[in-house]
């Protein structure tokens, strides 16, 4: 005789809920479709959309260098007169992301050809604009100028750091004199703004470099969509802010998916290179 069918309780349900690991499904922040984790690949990219996910800074170099010397590691806040909310903050940023600071900096290969390199972490107090974040990118660019290197520069950013004051948006100021200098010089630097870039990176090394590029569904901006709005008193359109429109009006040279980044950035310094 044959058992009947019979529909678990309550109970058993969360029990057995229990016992699937966390992390197996997703859902993308872009289109919200949720996928099977291992369908995002290598890259983290979402197999509806094409939306990339937030890479970490030592994850993004892995990717896309095949070698790499970190520049300034020892570089971080003095912490010893900060109030207790911000040193918090700090601490969870260099357990996040095992950097000291919102960019890790240094020299790196792609092929034959080496290059300065910066890769700013959104997992580092959104990795916003402070007085090291700053100052590890001034110092990048005089690096590369001294070396006579190209710099390329992936930028993720909620803008100007708020604890840091006024001492933050200083570090436009510094950092862009810096790359008129790299400039000056004739050197090639290469911008790529990941989701998010925004603030005062937007305003002003993030759209210096001698080529822009982006990746796919990247949110690049100013100011937020709701101060915008509160503003204008008007309703920016769906695609405002986003890289496909800013290209379609010539803010961007070109947006290039996770996978042929490497291959296209070894094919423009190869294009600039002296030998």
């Amino acid at each position: 005789m044959q058992n009947k069918f019979s529909l678990p309780t309550q109970d058993e349900i969360v029990k057995r809920l229990k016992k699937i690991p966390e992390g197996l499904w997703r859902e993308c922040p872009n289109c919200h479709e949720k996928f099977y984790y291992r369908r995002a690949g290598v890259y983290e990219v979402c197999p509806n959309c094409g939306y990339g996910a937030r890479l970490g800074s030592r994850k993004r170099i892995k990717l896309f260098c095949d070698a790499f010397e970190e520049w300034d590691k020892a570089l971080a806040t003095d912490v010893h007169h900060l109030d207790e909310n911000y040193k918090k903050k700090l601490a969870a940023g260099i357990k996040n992301t095992h950097v000291n600071e919102s960019v890790l900096t240094g020299k790196a290969r792609i092929g034959n050809y080496d290059f300065a390199v910066g890769v700013m972490d959104s997992r580092f107090i959104m990795g916003s604009l402070g007085q090291v974040t700053g100052q590890k990118l001034a110092h990048l660019f005089q690096e590369a100028t001294k070396q006579h290197l190209p710099v390329i520069l992936f930028t993720a950013s909620g803008g100007a750091r708020m604890q840091d004051g006024i001492h933050s948006l200083m570090q436009m100021a510094k950092v862009s004199d810096e790359v008129a200098r790299h400039s000056e010089e004739g050197l090639l630097y290469i911008s790529i703004l990941t989701d998010p870039t925004t603030g005062g990176v937007t305003a002003s090394f993030a759209m210096q470099g001698d080529i822009i590029l982006s990746e796919p569904k990247t949110l690049i901006g100013f100011a937020g969509r709701r101060v915008i709005e509160q503003t204008i008193n008007q309703k920016p359109p769906k695609d405002f802010q986003q890289a496909e429109t800013l290209l379609k009006n010539g803010f961007l040279d070109d947006i290039v998916e996770r996978k042929d980044l490497k291959a296209y950035l070894n094919n423009l310094l190869d294009l600039h290179s002296d030998k």
